[in-house]
């Protein structure tokens, strides 16, 4: 497995899209995952491939002077629990740690929602996020917006 800093905005897209659209558990609402696949083009991305075939990403926002915020990250399923994520959380810890930033921050769902998105926080509170805040509506009622953090 090896992880790579895509630069092209076109690979970032194209790599961003095949991977969202498996995963519609996560990504299931179309308008969202186009934002994140429009978005990510601009945003520090790194992909994780098995042989020639990206088979997960990362990318990174700056949400502040100090901050940066796991933007979207995407493994396909197939690749779960093979350790792909926290490699590919590692570069992007290194990369905002490198352009600066002290913190790093991440939303998702809160946990005891899904189990889709259960999983999805025990892996950010795996890899050293803490919970941080709350916010019940910032996306809607059915979906409390859990934002985790940790110092660089």
């Amino acid at each position: 497995m090896e992880i790579i800093e895509i630069t092209d905005p076109r690979s970032k897209k194209a790599i961003s899209r095949s991977i969202l659209e498996s995963l519609t558990e996560w990504f299931g609402i179309e308008e969202s995952r186009e934002e994140y696949i429009e978005s990510s083009s601009a945003c520090p991305f790194f992909a994780a491939y098995a042989g020639s075939v990206p088979v997960g990403f990362i990318c990174l926002r700056k949400t502040g002077k100090d901050t940066a915020e796991i933007y979207v990250l995407g493994v396909l399923e197939a690749y779960h629990r093979k350790g792909i994520g926290k490699r590919l959380f590692e570069a992007a810890r290194k990369a905002a740690r490198e352009e600066g930033f002290s913190f790093l921050q991440v939303k998702t769902v809160q946990m005891g929602r899904y189990p889709c998105y259960d999983a999805t926080n025990r892996f950010y509170l795996s890899v050293g996020f803490k919970e941080f805040q709350v916010f019940p509506d910032l996306w809607d009622r059915n979906n409390p917006c859990q934002i985790y953090v940790m110092a660089l």
